[in-house]
């Protein structure tokens, strides 16, 4: 049994630490919100009075955070405390380059670490679903492997330091356009007379099938599931997409890629989080589309 510390006990990091107590870990949390301190120790975490202290007992470091500059913050603050040869891992979504100068950090710290972000959102999180996408050494991966077992559903070694989440981003770039296109179709569909039904019964088995329609379809009826019947109360809000949306376009912008729809997904992203939907589900954006006029 490992000492894991979880640092980042949100919306996703609660659940995630919640299915290492289940699988017989030891888990010691920090949260900055009291509110997510008492939901972890609902759910069997030790919690700590900081990152610091949770992490001198650990032989394993979970981090989710909302940013790159939140994960630097906090390596350069425990990566010194820490046990030499702890594992650190980083489920954070973030930009490539702040998920490789946290690999350094740790390097230069005599720890293992790999970055290792995620799809599947809070309930792939409760579930224990979750797809991590992990970029490290081999021998990082092999000691990580374990660990991430109980909360995965896939766990796939994408590369070197970094690739972890160059593949996350890329994941959710196709994802964001997929949606928005798959939402363009229902609203076209809508003017011209076909049901909500009939379009999926006919996409969903043809060339158009795609995640975003079978698993998340962005009308009510068709998927049972989707926020679109639970008023698109948030699986994943489209604040987090117009986020990894941006974070894709900086890392085109950095390598020279052109990615025009990826590019123009952010615009509409933008426009649909300014008229007050940050915190809707990103399937949502169906409703700005529907309202948006034909420019001619």
């Amino acid at each position: 049994m490992a000492t894991v510390a979880f640092i980042g006990l949100g919306h996703m990091g609660n659940p995630m630490a919640a299915n290492l107590v289940k699988a017989g870990q030891k888990v010691l949390g920090f949260d900055i919100l009291p509110e997510n301190l008492e939901t972890a120790r609902g759910n069997g975490v030790d919690v700590t009075d900081s990152a610091e202290t949770a992490v001198a007992e650990a032989d394993v470091v979970i981090t989710m955070l909302p940013a790159g500059k939140h994960v630097l913050t906090v390596y350069e603050a425990v990566a010194k405390k820490a046990r030499k040869g702890a594992l650190f891992i980083d489920s954070s979504t973030i930009d490539v380059h702040s998920a490789r100068n946290a690999h350094e950090i740790a390097q230069a710290n005599g720890l293992l670490s790999v970055d290792a972000p995620v799809s599947g959102g809070i309930g792939g999180a409760a579930a224990g679903t979750l797809t991590f996408m992990v970029g490290s050494s081999a021998e990082a991966f092999a000691k990580a492997e374990p660990i991430l077992k109980p909360m995965a559903g896939r766990i796939v070694h994408c590369g070197e330091a970094g690739n972890g989440q160059a593949a996350k981003i890329c994941n959710n770039m196709i994802l964001g356009i997929s949606m928005i296109g798959v939402s363009e179709a229902f609203t076209l569909a809508e003017k011209l007379g076909l049901s909500h039904q009939a379009l999926f019964d006919v996409a969903s088995t043809s060339s158009g099938q795609c995640w975003s329609l079978t698993t998340y379809c962005p009308v009510p009826g068709p998927v049972a599931t989707s926020p679109a019947n639970n008023g698109y109360k948030p699986g994943f809000a489209a604040a987090l997409m117009l986020k990894d949306l941006k974070l894709s376009q900086d890392a085109a912008a950095s390598v020279g890629a052109a990615t025009p729809l990826g590019a123009h997904a952010e615009e509409l992203y933008a426009a649909f989080n300014s008229a007050g939907n940050e915190g809707s589900d990103f399937s949502g954006i169906v409703n700005f589309l529907r309202e948006s006029k034909r420019d001619n």
